[in-house]
């Protein structure tokens, strides 16, 4: 992080965002969670919940951001297509709970610096570390986004396993199926010391292991 800025840095997310994250958890995801899905999560302690911090993780399904990020005990930023901040109340609701605009096809550079901007603000910044969704959950070609954003922030990474949640909708379905979801906290790990690329690409591998090594354990 710019150390010129490091002094005026938050160390937590707008009072208005963590109003609206414990009220939607609470009222939403987390009933959903535990009594629909039969959620686990274990490691929720190793999670700072204060400062910034970059959340990466697996990903399989539309329903990993709100699950991740109730699962932080904080609320998590993730960047949404621009499309949606041009909807009335939407567009403030997506807002408070943290989410930024990045343009389709738009260069990686501008969501870099949007989850940049976002560390700065008290936020934990959410990244998937292979971009899309996978098929089973597994990470095979991750980028390195993550490691980047990291690097220039100087802030440590937390890698969380997301385990089931490939199966909760069919294909062509967008209702929600009651499968069994399992959410796994590792140990935090420093930022890489910098944006070389054989450094990030090391990092972004230890990365890849430990989250696919606590998708192996399974439920």
């Amino acid at each position: 992080m710019n150390q010129e800025l490091a002094p005026f840095v938050r160390s937590r997310e707008p009072l208005s965002s963590l109003i609206l994250y414990h009220l939607f958890k609470w009222s939403v995801i987390s009933p959903m969670l535990h009594l629909y899905f039969q959620g686990r999560i274990y490691g929720a302690d190793r999670v700072p919940l204060a400062g910034p911090l970059v959340v990466v993780s697996n990903h399989a399904s539309d329903f990993d951001p709100l699950l991740l990020s109730n699962c932080m005990g904080r609320p998590v930023s993730y960047m949404a297509k621009e499309e949606l901040f041009e909807v009335p109340i939407l567009k403030q609701a997506i807002s408070l709970y943290g989410a930024y605009p990045v343009k389709r096809g738009s260069p990686d550079r501008s969501a870099i610096r949007a989850a940049l901007q976002q560390l700065e603000n008290g936020w934990a910044a959410g990244v998937f570390l292979q971009g899309t969704r996978t098929i089973d959950g597994r990470i095979t070609e991750p980028k390195l986004g993550a490691a980047l954003i990291a690097a220039k922030a100087k802030v440590p990474l937390l890698p969380v396993c997301l385990w089931g949640t490939h199966a909760i909708t069919d294909r062509g379905s967008h209702f929600p199926r009651p499968v069994p979801i399992t959410v796994r906290v590792g140990d935090l790990i420093p930022p890489p010391d910098s944006t070389d690329r054989d450094e990030l690409l090391k990092l972004t591998q230890h990365c890849t292991d430990e989250i696919n090594a606590l998708h192996d354990l399974g439920r």
